[in-house]
């Protein structure tokens, strides 16, 4: 090999993926030039720039000092690359093609990060994805800047170099002074300071109850009544009867906000709860863009996607639901690429009953004509619908109630039944060898597996679901309803009455 080549490897964000790119530095007589080729975008071949003066300001000779041609090559080059995480990449290869440091092992590193002017790392987005590539391809050090490291760190197997600046990197490779690889990072315990705890809900006890069975077995629900009635507040309760993520969960949910770029803490410990406005592009809810990004229906993967005022969204956004709602991933194309975004979200919808609200009510008179209910009802599909497994009422709460004193069960307490069915579920899924968490996901041949009826169950089925009209979709939705009900109340069968519940929050008045 060349005295004046180098390759190191650093990585392309690909949607939430890191792909392995080698950076190649070739430095050749002639006059000066400084190229970087391989497909690489405007941030990108700005990185020049900022790598001349980040070595300048460390007192190394930085290469618009160089009378050589000098060109790096980001190899394949047939793969866009983007972002600026190639810049200490870049800085090392030329330090190393020159002859600046001495020769190091480049076989089991990666380098990932973003130099300032001064030589100091600023952090970048994606680095957890990074740190699962390091390891998935055998590396053995990822170097990447301070800030970032404590969120690499979550994935064991790898040693991840906090760097601060480029003078310290070049002493820890030269083995002047060495950075200490940051510790394992662990998961903190659940914090208890939910948003909305279920117990300052008045009245709405079968609200509640439909909210516990969804949070338990992560199904869809649809709320519909007068405006005031509770909708909003029972949605923010879903989100504190949620358990906490497991440690698979955490790295699958702070990759995907990671990759985004909005990643404000080191990891989530807490299941994402996205609310995302019905003025919302279709883009912004899916994924998608120019360079695909996950869409708010995958940041609140694991987690809850409340859409309040459902029928104020665009009629194209939430038929785009439909796929995201039965595969728990949507596909985003693009004429050079495919990329997969994962979306297992429980969705919570609320609605008025008709656009002035109180249609139904028993207090206030509707003012909308027939059509206008109809109309308004229409906006959600049936095939939206369909894929809802709970649709229920949420009536205006009277007064007496909100003034009378009830103890209602915390949300800590019914977070404890929620978990208590998951762990259920998880060890059903581990004796049928099936990789899944929750009922919703069950496929209809794992529900025809999974799901036991004892003799009244199947005679009510055999004489109220036959002859009721639902699809084949909703008989299945409600049979996994029915065993979430079941898991609840830790009945190894499902009985009549775990299906007859199940069943009635299909049938919505109205």
């Amino acid at each position: 090999m060349s005295k004046n080549f180098s390759k190191i490897y650093s990585a392309e964000l690909e949607g939430i993926e890191a792909k392995l790119i080698e950076v190649e530095t070739d430095i050749n007589v002639g006059l000066h030039s400084f190229n970087i080729v391989g497909l690489a975008d405007k941030a990108l071949s700005e990185a020049k720039e900022r790598v001349n003066a980040a070595l300048k300001n460390s007192n190394i000779k930085p290469p618009n000092r160089e009378n050589r041609r000098i060109t790096v090559n980001l190899a394949p080059a047939d793969v866009k690359k983007t972002g600026s995480q190639y810049d200490l990449a870049i800085a090392v290869g030329y330090l190393l093609a020159t002859k600046q440091i001495k020769n190091f092992d480049t076989r089991n590193k990666i380098f990932a990060g973003e130099l300032s002017l001064e030589g100091n790392l600023r952090p970048i987005s994606g680095v957890l994805a990074i740190a699962r590539l390091a390891k998935k391809s055998g590396f053995e050090f990822l170097f990447a800047p301070k800030e970032n490291a404590l969120e690499a760190a979550i994935i064991k197997g790898i040693k991840v170099i906090p760097v601060l600046n480029l003078a310290e990197l070049i002493d820890h490779l030269e083995e002047r002074f060495i950075i200490s690889a940051q510790s394992a990072t662990e998961l903190p315990a659940d914090l208890d300071d939910p948003i909305m705890d279920i117990s300052e809900i008045k009245g709405q006890e079968s609200a509640k109850r439909a909210m516990m069975i969804a949070a338990a077995g992560g199904h869809n629900i649809l709320m519909v009544g007068s405006p005031g009635g509770g909708k909003t507040m029972l949605a923010q309760a879903l989100a504190s009867i949620l358990p906490p993520l497991s440690l698979d969960e955490a790295i699958e949910v702070t990759q995907i906000y990671s990759s985004s770029g909005v990643l404000k803490e080191s990891f989530l410990s807490r299941r994402p709860f996205r609310a995302p406005h019905h003025t919302a592009s279709t883009i912004s809810v899916i994924g998608g863009g120019a360079n695909p990004k996950p869409g708010e229906i995958s940041l609140a993967h694991r987690g809850v996607l409340f859409l309040d005022e459902i029928p104020e969204f665009r009629r194209d956004l939430l038929e785009s639901l439909r796929q995201p709602l039965e595969n728990g991933s949507v596909c985003v194309s693009r004429a050079k690429s495919i990329l997969n975004f994962p979306a297992k979200f429980t969705l919570v919808a609320a609605m008025n009953p008709c656009p002035c609200g109180y249609y139904g009510d028993s207090e206030k008179e509707c003012r909308c004509s027939a059509h206008e209910v109809f109309r308004y009802q229409k906006k959600i599909s049936g095939p939206l619908l369909d894929r809802i497994d709970i649709q229920l009422n949420v009536p205006r709460v009277k007064v007496e109630e909100l003034t009378k004193k009830r103890e209602t069960k915390s949300s800590q307490k019914l977070k404890q039944k929620v978990i208590k069915a998951r762990m259920i579920q998880s060890e059903r899924f581990k004796k049928l060898g099936k990789k899944i968490y929750l009922n919703s996901e069950m496929s209809s041949k794992m529900a025809d597996e999974a799901i036991n009826f004892d003799l009244e169950g199947q005679n009510f089925l055999k004489n109220i679901l036959e002859k009721s009209f639902i699809s084949a979709r909703g008989y299945y939705r409600i049979l996994k309803t029915a065993r979430t009900i079941a898991d609840l109340e830790e009945s190894e069968n499902v009985k009549s009455e775990h299906l007859a519940e199940a069943f009635q929050y299909r049938i919505r008045e109205s």
